[in-house]
């Protein structure tokens, strides 16, 4: 089994596919079959599942809906910067599609992608390949389309509509339902190529983003290396790192991570203990990380930071920073050292 293959998916990302199947007449329980995934799961916002639950709901999707053209496709386009939580808004924060390109390479098994990818330059191009190759058989045309069409997605958003994808080049002979993935593209598909592959033109990926932000893309860089490091590290300290660096943030209580775990809140306490930790600690320690690189980095306000680090009121926060620091937010930042532009 790969390193990848043992990494676990936000439930948000299988939620989407749910949302989506509802709205065709697919019940939730029908999605859900054999998955192991529980109804309450689905309301945990920072909640974590295997691969082997992603692709078996994928597997009753694709059942359920057999005469849907472009289904993996279809699903992609649901998809987009916020879906993704910290990877996703740190490429947004990137300085050009090319370095936001180059930071979800670096931080890919963040994502919901399958497909092993690679940027290529060719005269005036700049593309994406999507290699499937090594995606399980029966499921390679949808997960590809649905690597396609989510990266589709986020080069449109972080651009704001700024520039056109100008084709998109898949290996083999034209599908029978080529004319659908136009319409749904807006994107003209070429056949007959070496790769899989999205293509614009090389001038617009160096062009700079317009929600680029030199000390946050700092800061989530450095988020998304956590996550990712957290993600891949044993013990349940790193899977609760893990669901405190979720989609719902430092907000997090200890009922709702041992939840997302399928344990108990006392279970959790107790295997966090025999490990030399606790919650509490775990989150302090997090918290204190995250407003030292924002007080440093962003010109984030007090009173942002506080909510933004789970904190009911600025006071609060003040009080744990005094805790941590022996002095104030606002007396650390002035004398905390910047970083150049």
């Amino acid at each position: 089994m790969s390193n990848s293959d043992t990494l676990l998916h936000p439930v948000t990302i299988s939620q989407v596919m749910i949302n989506f199947a509802a709205r065709q007449g697919v019940d939730r329980q029908t999605c859900l079959l054999g998955t192991g995934i529980a109804e309450e799961d689905l309301q945990v916002a920072d909640g974590l599942i295997t691969r082997a639950q992603e692709m078996r709901l994928i597997e009753n999707l694709i059942l359920a809906l057999p005469d849907m053209p472009a289904l993996g496709f279809r699903i992609g386009l649901q998809y987009n910067v916020a879906t993704f939580g910290i990877w996703g808004f740190a490429l947004r924060t990137s300085r050009t599609l090319r370095d936001a390109t180059a930071l979800a390479l670096r931080y890919l098994p963040l994502s919901t992608a399958y497909c092993q990818m690679s940027t290529f330059v060719e005269g005036d191009d700049f593309g994406v390949a999507f290699g499937a190759d090594d995606v399980p058989r029966h499921l390679r045309q949808f997960l590809l389309e649905r690597d396609l069409a989510t990266g589709l997605n986020l080069f449109k958003e972080l651009s704001l509509a700024g520039f056109d994808v100008q084709a998109i080049e898949l290996k083999g002979e034209p599908l029978a339902y080529a004319s659908c993935l136009e319409e749904l593209s807006g994107v003209g598909l070429t056949f007959y190529k070496p790769r899989n592959a999205l293509v614009i033109r090389r001038a617009d990926a160096d062009r700079p983003l317009p929600t680029f932000d030199p000390h946050l893309v700092q800061v989530l860089d450095h988020q998304c290396r956590q996550q990712l490091e957290r993600r891949q590290s044993g013990g349940f300290a790193g899977q609760v790192r893990q669901q405190l660096l979720g989609p719902l943030g430092l907000v997090a209580s200890l009922d709702e991570v041992a939840r997302s775990l399928a344990m108990s809140p006392r279970s959790l306490r107790r295997k966090l203990d025999q490990e030399g930790t606790s919650f509490r600690k775990l989150l302090e320690e997090e918290r204190r990380q995250l407003a030292l690189q924002l007080l440093e980095n962003s010109a984030m306000k007090q009173d942002e930071l506080a909510i933004h680090l789970g904190y009911t009121d600025t006071a609060s926060f003040t009080r744990a920073f005094r805790r941590w620091m022996n002095c104030s937010p606002g007396v650390y930042r002035k004398a905390a050292p910047r970083t150049p532009d």
